[in-house]
């Protein structure tokens, strides 16, 4: 039987990052992310569309003791949901530098799918 989920696929410096973050942390976004490959509405306080990354790119936002971690996604992509940038945001504003570092890493994670096919 065919799956009609979503693949996500994530960025590895953004995997190895996640990684490193607290576990409560990491099961929250992993079912954000189920949510999302299943179709399913998502929106504030969890998903915020970020439109001036990139068209159709979102930020996941989950909360807990130790900060408020971020990560950067396109869900609407021809190669499923693709995770491509993650920090802990410290201020009420994304940071600038942050928001230069997604587009980028955006561009080199389509470029390097793209190689692989």
């Amino acid at each position: 039987m065919k799956s009609d989920w979503t693949p996500v696929r994530l960025y590895e410096p953004v995997r190895k990052l996640i990684h490193g973050w607290p576990i409560e942390v990491r099961k929250e976004l992993g079912a954000l992310l189920t949510r999302l490959q299943k179709g399913e509405s998502v929106g504030m306080p969890d998903l915020r569309p970020m439109p001036d990354i990139a068209p159709g790119a979102a930020e996941i936002r989950v909360a807990d003791r130790s900060g408020i971690f971020r990560t950067f996604h396109v869900v609407h992509s021809r190669f499923g949901i693709l995770v491509f940038h993650a920090f802990v945001k410290k201020a009420q504003k994304t940071p600038e530098r942050d928001k230069k570092t997604a587009r980028v890493r955006l561009r080199a994670f389509l470029a390097e799918i793209e190689e692989d096919l």
